[in-house]
């Protein structure tokens, strides 16, 4: 059966192959119309045997559809079934639908209902609403006239309020009402502004803050806020005049202590207290709002009132003249080197007093404009406009003239006690440098000080610049001239009481260099971090930068001068030092064993070396600075070294006296390793590496220490000059010498 369904299948596949390939749709119209045009007996045959494929697949699949009868009967038993449970399952929803349906139909009529209900209620409440509205407004219409009857306004501009909130809701109605209200506001508005007016020209606080606080209750916040912030104004004016016209009565007085300071800082005091104490009721007018308008309404009497106090203080003190006697003394002094000038005594009283009413006006701008930035709800443009009234005010120009003023005082102030420091220069006990050091730097750095104090960059860029003229010319000259003393070696050593007078006046001098080059970088340092605290901006910070960078040039050349003064020192001291070097040329290095040994003990040339060092160097210790002492005897080390290498360059070496002469170098490096708190090796390094090469066995043995093998030594001699210095060796032969590859 198996094989026969097989051989069944092929066939009806292969007929379906061939039903496939048929050119003719056979069952159709079109199939039966191509069959009768036919005329060729091949297409005839052809179209014969596709026909009979074709009704043999016909046949298999109505083979294979008949075999199936049975499963289909079965499925159709199934449904037969499946209906009769479907027609109980159809007439339940039936059922359900007709509830359903009804259902919503009762629900549409009964949310029909409550919407109706809904709007009925809606307009009962708003009809309730509309009889309360029209109640209130009578009870306000004659609670404004029973409480201005009995002078009760509070409760007027209460009533008036709510009046005006329940018009504005039901505005269609009820203008009868209106009228007789809007006639009662207006005769309270008469009383408040009359009652108002009687207390700010009677100064009644209680009873302004009283009026003031219904203007909002009546609409009239900007004219409230108008009215009390020129109540504010006309009280701080009073207090400035009062204490202005006291301050003009004792100078008529001729008073020298006027406290111009204390009137400028009970002026802003006045204005700060005017703001701070009446924040709340000037929010409870326009809200932040206010605060920008007081602000700026009370900076006009800032910039009146506090310019006529600064504007007096330059009268009391004569500034204007005093600033034209400066310039005139400042000629004078350069055409005929002598003439009076002001009293710098009083000119510091006057700095420090214009140093105190700048810095109140600094810190009052300060203070208000951050006050300005830190409200949250103000209208943007409001603050830079506000900023720019601060800056560009009468006041603040009458601060920057007097600025001008400050920067000719302090100048003349700094030049002329820099002068006197450098006149009365002495020396001071215990100390290593004179006075003038120590008074110079001091003045300089009080200029700066309160230069900087001024927040204001061009005063701050003058006095460093009149800084820096002083430091390059005047004491740099200052400096310069105790070195400048002709035959100073001589008189170092002619001997007695004078010259430890002449070695503490070079040790002094030089100490003097050394010193201030270190208070330059100091004063610079200083006022670098000062400066960048007062002034945040790139701009400002660039050009103390900039100013600043001469201050580092200053040091490179008090350390030029210093080293010009030490050099000379050294060049007083050297002959003493050289007798004893150019004996070094008598020993002999060609050294036998017990010419080594009696070198042990009776050393030839070292000791005396040092004796000579320390008796013409080392009593300068105690007289000079660290610093200085260090650079002295360092300079001192390399007069010696460098003629030790032109003495030992002119001598023959056993290896025993390559031995010698190591002894000798360490010795000298002992010593002078004692006498100075900087590394002195580096200083002896030539002179270590000669010994090394004339300690060595043989020539070949420098390859050991050369080159890669050279270890953490860095030689300091050429190849050339290594050569030069095996030559030396009476024992190398020149051949393995001018052999070796270096």
């Amino acid at each position: 059966m198996a094989s026969a369904s097989n051989g069944s299948v092929t066939v009806f596949e292969e007929d379906q192959e061939n039903n496939a390939s048929s050119s003719v749709n056979f069952g159709t119209l079109e199939a039966l119309e191509h069959v009768r045009k036919l005329t060729d007996v091949s297409a005839m045959t052809r179209l014969l045997h596709e026909c009979i494929a074709y009704q043999r697949s016909l046949d298999l699949e109505l083979e294979n559809l008949l075999s199936q009868r049975t499963d289909l009967d079965k499925q159709l038993v199934n449904l037969q079934k499946s209906a009769e449970v479907l027609e109980i399952v159809k007439a339940d929803s039936d059922y359900m639908l007709a509830n359903v349906r009804s259902t919503c139909d009762l629900a549409d009529q009964v949310s029909g209902k409550v919407r109706e209900l809904d709007l009925a209620q809606s307009r009962v409440n708003s009809t309730l609403l509309r009889i309360d509205a029209i109640v209130e407004r009578g009870n306000c219409i004659e609670g404004v006239k029973k409480a201005l009857e009995t002078e009760d306004f509070e409760s007027a501009a209460k009533y008036v309020q709510t009046f005006l909130q329940i018009d504005a809701k039901y505005r269609e109605s009820g203008s009868d009402h209106r009228e007789q209200l809007l006639a009662s506001k207006k005769q309270l508005e008469v009383v408040v502004r009359k009652r108002l007016s009687a207390a700010v020209d009677q100064r009644d606080h209680p009873t302004i803050l009283r009026f003031i606080r219904l203007f909002p209750l009546l609409n009239l916040e900007e004219e409230g806020l108008q009215i009390y912030v020129n109540y504010l104004k006309k009280v701080i004016a009073m207090r400035s005049r009062l204490e202005f016209e006291s301050l003009v009565e004792l100078i008529e007085q001729n008073q020298n202590h006027v406290n111009f300071v204390g009137c400028l800082t009970n002026l802003f005091k006045d204005i700060v207290l005017a703001i701070e104490e009446n924040d709340e009721i000037l929010r409870s007018l326009c809200g932040e709002d206010s605060i920008v308008y007081a602000i700026c309404e009370l900076q006009e009497e800032c910039d009146s009132r506090g310019s006529l106090i600064l504007k007096k203080y330059m009268d009391f003190r004569k500034l204007v003249r005093l600033a034209s006697d400066i310039n005139s003394y400042s000629k004078t002094l350069l055409t005929v080197g002598v003439a009076e000038g002001p009293d710098p005594r009083e000119i510091e009283l006057y700095l420090e007093e214009i140093l105190s009413l700048t810095q109140l006006g600094e810190d009052y701008t300060e203070f208000m404009v951050s006050k300005i930035k830190g409200l949250s709800s103000v209208d943007p443009e409001l603050v830079p406009r506000a900023t720019k009234a601060f800056r560009s005010g009468s006041f603040n120009k009458v601060v920057q003239d007097i600025t001008g003023f400050y920067v000719i005082l302090e100048e003349f102030f700094m030049v002329e006690n820099v002068r006197k420091a450098i006149k009365i220069d002495e020396p001071v006990p215990d100390s290593l440098t004179t006075s003038m050091v120590d008074d110079v730097f001091y003045v300089l750095q009080s200029c700066c000080r309160r230069a900087i104090s001024t927040s204001n960059i061009n005063s701050v860029l003058a006095v460093l610049s009149g800084a820096i003229n002083l430091l390059s010319n005047e004491y740099q000259e200052a400096l310069q001239q105790k070195m400048r003393e002709p035959n100073l070696g001589a008189k170092l050593f002619l001997g007695g009481v004078s010259v430890q007078k002449t070695g503490i006046d070079i040790a002094t001098a030089l100490n003097n260099m050394d010193v201030s080059s270190e208070y330059v970088l100091k004063l610079r340092h200083e006022i670098e971090e000062q400066c960048a605290e007062i002034f945040p901006a790139p701009a400002e910070r660039e050009k103390v930068k900039s100013c600043l960078t001469e201050f580092g040039e200053m040091t490179n050349m008090f350390k030029q001068i210093l080293n010009a003064g030490m050099e000379q020192l050294v060049a007083s001291v050297t002959p003493r030092i050289r007798p004893v070097l150019d004996n070094v040329a008598t020993v002999s290095y060609e050294l036998s064993e017990a010419e080594y040994a009696d070198n042990e003990v009776n050393d030839p040339w070292v000791q005396r070396l040092l004796h000579a060092v320390e008796t013409n160097a080392a009593w300068l210790q105690p007289l000079m600075t660290a610093n200085n002492y260090d650079s002295f005897i360092h300079m001192v080390i390399d007069f010696i070294t460098k003629r030790l290498e032109v003495i030992i360059m002119q001598k023959r070496f056993s290896q025993l006296g390559g031995l010698q002469l190591d002894r000798d170098t360490r010795a000298l490096v002992t010593h002078f390793s004692g006498m100075t708190q900087r590394t002195v090796r580096d200083k002896f390094a030539r002179l270590t590496q000669m010994a090394t090469i004339l300690n060595l066995e043989k020539v070949s043995e420098i390859l050991d220490f050369w080159g890669e093998n050279s270890g953490p030594m860095t030689w300091r001699l050429t190849p050339a000059e290594v050569r030069r210095v095996l030559g030396l060796r009476v024992d190398f032969k020149p051949e393995a010498i001018s052999a070796l590859k270096l």
